[in-house]
C-alpha cells in the first residue's frame, strides 16, 4: 500500500498553480534510483491504466474528438501537398483512414514509473493513437526527467524515444499531433514559434492545456512580452474543451484540443510572419520547463 500512497503524493503536488504544468526538479539521484526498473510490471500497469480509462465516458469523448478533428483536418489541402497530383491524394484517402497519416509527438509525460498521474496520460496517450489508428513507431516522445529504465519501457511498447530536448522546437513538416499534457508555457510557445507561418501552424493539432486558460491564469503583460506567440494566436485558434470526471481533475483539468485554421490565420497582419525572433525568456523566474544543456 506504501507504494500507492507514495504515487499519490506526487501526482496531489499539482494543485492550484502546479496543477497547469509539470514540476521540472530533476531528483540529483531520479536515474540510479529507476535503473532497475521491472520493465514488464510496469507495462502491465500501464495496460491495467488502459483498461480502466476504457470504461470511462470521458476517454469515449476524447477519443471521438480526435477522429472528428483528424478527419476535418486532414481532409484540407496543405501547402505541402501542392506536388500531389489529385488521383494521389484521392488513392491515399481511400487507402488509407484519416488519422493515420498523421505524426506524433509527446512531451512532458514526467516519470510515469513513480506518478500516478503521469502513467494516467501516457495510457490514454496510447489509447488516442490506438482509436486514430496512428502507428505507435509514428509517436516521437520526450521528457528529460525519463530515466533509461523508463525510455525502455516506452521502447518495448514501440514508441519512437527521442533523446536530444527540443525545448518544444519542433518543425512539423507534415500533418502532426501534439500530446503536451499539463507542459510548460514556454514549450507551447516555443513550438508555435519553430512553426510559425500562415502555411505551417494548420499543420498542427495540439492536445494540452488551454490558452484561453493560460491567458487567464497569466499576467497580461507577462504573456504577451513572453509568451507573445501563443498570445498572438489566443483570438484565432480553434480551441475544443475536453471533459474531465471529478476524480481525475488533477490529470486531466483545463484540456483541449487546439487547432490553427486558415481562416483565423489570415485574420492576422502580414507583418505578423515576418522575422519572428527565437523567444529568450530572459527575465522569467519561473519557467516551468527543463532548458537544454549548452556546453560550458
Amino acid at each position: 500500500m506504501s507504494d500507492t500512497e507514495d504515487e499519490w503524493q506526487v501526482a496531489r503536488r499539482r494543485k492550484g498553480a502546479a496543477r497547469r504544468s509539470k514540476l521540472l526538479h530533476v531528483p540529483s539521484d531520479s536515474t540510479c534510483c529507476q535503473e532497475q526498473l521491472d520493465i514488464g510490471k510496469t507495462i502491465k500497469r500501464i495496460r491495467d491504466t488502459m483498461s480502466e480509462l476504457t470504461c470511462e465516458r470521458f476517454c469515449q469523448e476524447w477519443k471521438e474528438q480526435l477522429r472528428l478533428t483528424g478527419s476535418a483536418f486532414l481532409s484540407k489541402p496543405h501547402e505541402n501537398k501542392d506536388t500531389e497530383k489529385p488521383t494521389d491524394q484521392l488513392q491515399r484517402s481511400t487507402d488509407v483512414e484519416p488519422c493515420q497519416q498523421l505524426e506524433c509527438v509527446c512531451y512532458g509525460l514526467g516519470s510515469f514509473s513513480s506518478c500516478v498521474s503521469a502513467r494516467y496520460q501516457l495510457a490514454m496517450l496510447l489509447l488516442l493513437l490506438d482509436s486514430g489508428q496512428i502507428p505507435l513507431k509514428n509517436c516521437s516522445v520526450y521528457d528529460p526527467v525519463f530515466s533509461s529504465g523508463e525510455r525502455d519501457v516506452l521502447r518495448e511498447l514501440e514508441l519512437t524515444v527521442l533523446m536530444e530536448n527540443e525545448e518544444g522546437k519542433h518543425s512539423a513538416t507534415r500533418p502532426t499531433l501534439f500530446y503536451l499534457m499539463h507542459c510548460g508555457k514556454a514549450l507551447y510557445n516555443n513550438l508555435l514559434w519553430k512553426n510559425w507561418s500562415p502555411q505551417r501552424l494548420p499543420q498542427l493539432i495540439i492536445i494540452g492545456n488551454s490558452f484561453s486558460g493560460m491567458k487567464d491564469r497569466t499576467i497580461e503583460r507577462e504573456f504577451k512580452c513572453d509568451y507573445s506567440y501563443i498570445s498572438q494566436t489566443v483570438p484565432v485558434c480553434e480551441e475544443t474543451q475536453l471533459p474531465c470526471p471529478a476524480r481525475l481533475i488533477d490529470i486531466f483539468n483545463d484540456t483541449a484540443v487546439i487547432t490553427f485554421p486558415n481562416s483565423g490565420l489570415n485574420r492576422l497582419p502580414q507583418s505578423t510572419w515576418v522575422e519572428p525572433p527565437e523567444p529568450q525568456y530572459q527575465h522569467c523566474t519561473d519557467l516551468e520547463i527543463i532548458r537544454r544543456e549548452t556546453p560550458s
